[in-house]
């Protein structure tokens, strides 16, 4: 466990058991949401190529414009 964290744990343990509790299912909630995330982007890796590609075809084929950040 990293320093940081031995700190964080070490302030969480002084507060209430209803804030350790909202404050631990806001952690577990965002490690799922993690493991979520990489799981679909694992899962996706044939349809982000074919995006890519078309992407690319339409570069090659003069389809595309540059973006104008001051146009958005």
């Amino acid at each position: 466990m990293t320093n940081l964290l031995e700190q964080a744990i070490a302030r969480l343990k002084t507060l209430p058991a209803s804030e350790q509790d909202a404050i631990a299912a806001m952690i577990l909630e965002e490690l799922e949401d993690d493991i979520r995330w990489d799981e679909s982007f694992a899962n996706s890796q044939d349809a982000l190529a074919k995006l890519a590609a078309a992407a690319m075809a339409e570069y090659h084929a003069g389809e595309t414009q540059e973006l104008d950040p001051e146009t958005l």
